[in-house]
């Protein structure tokens, strides 16, 4: 099988990943699948334990498969950081880098040597993308700190999940993909800084920071009107109808909370008179009726089957979806025409589908070009030796324990 070619806008740069799990890798995946050569710096078994990144574990069920999303269009070079000969390793992987990620605990990098002094003295054009809990600065700066920790702080899981239950967490890890977009947007824009300036720079992006990105306007509605917001449940407080209502054979998802969409869906449900019903005439109306305007459609949705309710939000032009789960996605017509998923032939698993790569680009369109790398620095005779290592230094540093 033949890989595609690499047409991304970042075609030509090289990134170095030193992080593991969640966040790190993330971001080396965004910047991989738009065209950057990711070079993977993993662990080496030791004393018997085996080596790599968590994540080749990590994954729902039997077939553990995030390992294979997340480490797509990279490479792995294996390198024990705790020792002298792996961090001058790393040394030299930087030198020929434009991007470093990393997210270990701070002060971590600085403990082996190998921090951004350290780097960019060796190669002032390094832009290092630093992600952790709570920044590299401030009181909690060494805090530990995970994904879940940084959405409790940001303020997500105060207001996700029902009022009288504890905070829900989403399905998935959010706090570790944002802070890693962040990270990413911070690099791209490190890019063209450097493009001015010829020199590299610090991205610092924390996880509770990143979360706090996305909070709307929940500070200023607090400072200034005293307000706090809580948990809702399915809803949005004020924001009616938009809601998951109950069909004969399963749930629909209609949001027609605007003036003139809201005339639709009343015409749609044969209750045109609804839309200038004093109760529900306006935003603030329905706000305040919010509970009874949901009773209203939810009675109407329940006689009908999910199909007979989209066709009738389709026919009158009322946004709104069914709930999706995998095998929706894998069936459905707009995922395969807009090529919102994507085959790729891996070694342990043969053919799989998995997201493709996002956003898109007309000119310089983003692709998966090669798998994950299946086995811990499958690729340290190519990397390390366009480095100049021979194979005998290589067989030497693997005796050592250092790659």
């Amino acid at each position: 099988m033949t890989a595609p070619a690499n047409t991304g806008a970042l075609a030509g740069l090289r990134v170095v990943e030193l992080g593991q799990l969640i966040a790190g890798p993330f971001c080396g995946q965004l910047l991989g699948d738009m065209g950057a050569e990711v070079i993977k710096v993993e662990p080496p078994g030791v004393d018997g334990k085996r080596g790599g990144d968590p994540m080749r574990d990590w994954g729902r069920g039997d077939a553990k498969l995030w390992w294979e999303v997340v480490s797509r269009n990279k490479k792995s070079v294996s390198a024990n950081l705790r020792v002298p000969e792996g961090q001058h390793l790393v040394r030299r992987l930087a030198a020929t880098a434009d991007i470093l990620i990393e997210n270990f605990k701070p002060g971590t990098l600085e403990k082996w040597g190998i921090g951004p002094d350290v780097l960019m003295a060796d190669n002032p054009r390094l832009i290092i993308v630093r992600v952790s809990g709570y920044g590299q600065t401030g009181p909690y700066a060494e805090r530990a700190g995970f994904g879940g920790i940084g959405e409790a702080m940001g303020g997500w899981r105060a207001i996700v999940g029902d009022a009288d239950r504890p905070p829900s967490r989403m399905g998935v890890s959010i706090g570790d993909s944002l802070a890693a977009t962040y990270g990413c947007m911070g690099a791209l824009a490190a890019l063209h800084a450097r493009e001015r300036t010829g020199k590299g720079q610090i991205v610092d992006s924390a996880l509770y920071e990143a979360v706090l990105q996305v909070m709307e306007s929940l500070i200023p509605e607090y400072q200034v009107a005293g307000t706090i917001r809580e948990r809702s449940g399915s809803v949005l407080p004020g924001i009616a109808p938009s809601n998951v209502y109950p069909c004969k054979d399963g749930e629909y998802l209609i949001g027609a909370n605007q003036d003139a969409v809201f005339a639709r869906l009343c015409a749609a449900m044969g209750q045109p008179e609804l839309a200038t019903d004093p109760r529900f005439v306006d935003h603030v109306a329905r706000g305040s009726r919010q509970v009874e305007l949901d009773t209203i459609i939810a009675e109407w949705t329940k006689t009908r089957t999910v199909a007979e309710v989209e066709a009738a939000m389709l026919r009158y032009s009322v946004p709104a979806g069914t709930i999706y789960h995998a095998p929706d996605m894998l069936a459905d017509p707009h995922f395969a025409a807009r090529g919102a998923l994507v085959e790729v032939e891996t070694e342990r698993w043969g053919k799989i589908t998995m997201q493709n790569s996002f956003p898109k680009l007309s000119g310089t369109p983003s692709t998966v070009r090669t798998p994950a790398p299946t086995r811990v620095g499958e690729s340290n005779a190519e990397v390390y030796g366009e480095l100049g290592l021979t194979d005998g230094d290589l067989a030497a540093l693997t005796a050592s324990g250092a790659i």
